[in-house]
Order: C-alpha cells, then sequence, then structure tokens
C-alpha cells in the first residue's frame, strides 16, 4: 500500500472513495474497513440542507449509470454534527466535498469544514451535472476567471497543510480551468465528474432522469483523456482520476496517464468491497512490476512514495 503526501497532508493510499458513492461512510463500513482506503470522499456538502432532485434518480445504462441525485444533503450544520464524528474517531482520511450558489457560502463551508477534526482535505465541486441544465451557475463553472476566485475564496479559508482539492467535467477547456485552480490555490485537480446525459423512456418519451449524470465504466474513456490532456500541459499539478474505474488495471491506466491518486465511484453501488479490491489489484500490479524492473515515465510533484 502506497501512501501519497499532498501539500503537507499524508494520505495511506492512493485508492478513495468518490464523492456520493460512499454515504455517509456507514453503509461502506460494513463491507470493508474504511481505515484501509486513502481517503473517504463525503457526498457534496451544502451550507442548507438539500432534497436533491425529486423524481426517479438512477437509470442504468450501458456501460454505466444515469443519476440524478442532485446535492440532496443534511446541510452543513448537520453533517458536521452527525456525519463527521464518527468518520473522525474510526481515523478515516476524510475529504469534504462542497459546493455553493455563491462566494460567501463557499466561504463560511470552506472556514468551517477546513476547521474541522478530522478533515484531511477538502474537495470543491464545480462540475456537479445538475450545472449543465442552470445557465448562471453552468456558465460560471465554465468561466477561468470565476473557477478561480471561487477556488482562491476557498483556499484563503482552509489552514495550510489542508489541501484544497477541484473537482471538473470532462470538459474540452480542461486544461484552462485547471490552470486557473492551480493560480487560484488548488492543491491538486480531481478529474473527471460524471458528463452530463440523458435517456428516454421509450414508451412515454419523456426523459427518465432530469439533470442527470452518466457515471461508470463508459466513462473511463473520457476521464483518461481529460487526465492525460491536463498531465502533459500541466506536469506538475498532481491530479485524482475518477470515472469508472473498477479494477486495479484501470486504476493503474490513470496512473500512467499522469495521475497520483485515483477515487473509485460507481463500482461501490454494485460491489461496496471495490475501493480495497482495486488497492488490492493495484499493489499486487506493484509487486508483479518491481519483479520487472522499473517502468513508465515522470510523475508529478505529490507523487505516491
Amino acid at each position: 500500500m502506497t501512501a501519497w503526501t499532498l501539500a503537507g497532508a499524508t494520505f495511506p493510499a492512493r485508492v478513495w472513495t468518490a464523492s456520493g458513492c460512499g454515504g455517509t461512510g456507514r453503509e461502506l463500513a460494513a463491507y470493508l474497513d474504511l481505515a484501509r482506503i486513502g481517503a473517504f470522499v463525503t457526498r457534496t456538502i451544502t451550507l442548507d440542507p438539500s432534497d436533491g432532485t425529486p423524481g426517479r434518480r438512477v437509470v442504468e445504462v450501458p456501460g454505466g449509470l444515469l443519476n440524478a441525485i442532485g446535492t440532496q444533503n443534511p446541510g452543513l450544520d448537520a453533517f458536521l454534527a452527525t456525519e463527521l464524528p464518527p468518520l473522525a474517531q474510526q481515523q478515516v482520511p476524510v475529504v469534504v466535498s462542497i459546493t455553493a450558489d455563491e462566494v460567501g457560502e463557499y466561504a463560511e463551508l470552506a472556514r468551517r469544514v477546513g476547521a474541522s477534526p478530522g478533515v484531511r482535505g477538502v474537495e470543491v465541486n464545480l462540475s456537479l451535472p445538475a450545472y449543465a441544465d442552470d445557465s448562471r451557475l453552468g456558465n460560471r463553472m465554465g468561466n477561468t476567471f470565476q473557477v478561480g476566485k471561487l477556488i482562491g475564496t476557498v483556499r484563503a479559508e482552509v489552514p495550510r497543510g489542508v489541501p484544497v482539492l477541484a473537482k471538473l467535467g470532462p470538459r474540452e477547456d480542461a486544461v484552462a480551468l485547471a490552470r486557473a485552480c492551480a493560480e487560484g490555490g488548488a492543491d491538486a485537480v480531481v478529474l473527471v465528474n460524471a458528463v452530463p446525459a440523458l435517456a428516454l423512456d421509450p414508451t412515454t418519451g419523456q426523459a427518465l432522469a432530469g439533470s442527470a449524470g452518466l457515471s461508470g465504466p463508459a466513462l473511463r474513456p473520457l476521464a483518461l483523456r481529460a487526465v492525460s490532456h491536463v498531465h502533459a500541459e500541466l506536469p506538475a499539478l498532481p491530479l485524482v482520476g475518477v470515472g469508472g474505474i473498477v479494477s486495479g488495471r484501470d486504476a493503474r491506466a490513470f496512473l500512467d496517464a499522469g495521475a497520483s491518486a485515483v477515487q473509485v465511484g460507481t463500482a461501490c453501488l454494485a460491489d461496496p468491497t471495490a475501493p480495497v479490491r482495486v488497492l488490492d489489484e493495484l499493489d499486487e500490479l506493484d509487486e508483479l512490476d518491481e519483479l520487472d524492473g522499473p517502468v513508465g515515465g515522470d510523475r508529478p510533484e505529490g507523487t505516491p512514495t
């Protein structure tokens, strides 16, 4: 198991959960030892409680899932009171995912989350699929100036030693947005979130889930492309790869493309042990590589050691 140090924080492994796919942590804890994985990334937390998206939320499609969960969460106060303490007590490295509508809300979220015991990092979700259906938020999240400003706001409120990560979608302008995040103070960029997608009921012709995002293996080629492109242009920027990882070989592909760590998401819904299984398979591949001799090229600062 290979540790990874990022901006002064050490994560015990380079395989993490992805935001939204592990519930509160209690759900996965029945199947695996959360302390074994690199980090547990929480569902995205907002300042006020959110009911999320109404109606049907999950649709199985070839190669993955459409999910339209939105930002369902209990709000910051309840999260800090009921969901974070059990994870901290188990000494699970926690990365809290946050999002907001306004800059001031980002500041409050960052200030309170960053100072909370047990928080190892803050992931700023800049790419919720629902943003694609909200012109105001969508335009903001595609604007490099605005994205850099939001990250700068978060970085100013989060203590040093607690890394700030920016989560982006598989956009054509991912390099420009990643650069803006880095210039705003992000310690790493997470690539990629679910891509906005649509499925129709063949009988009614109506959308099966609104404001949905495609995740799972079908997303993997897009995610790998994003990681490869951003790494080629910004080789010093640490990246976390996510998107359709279901095996150690999938994880290795992301590391070879330039990521320093990976997140396992949709696979957890079918196999709750997936994060530790992927970690074990990746370790086995590393052992084989050591027997066969060194492989691969240079990695950015923040590479696992």
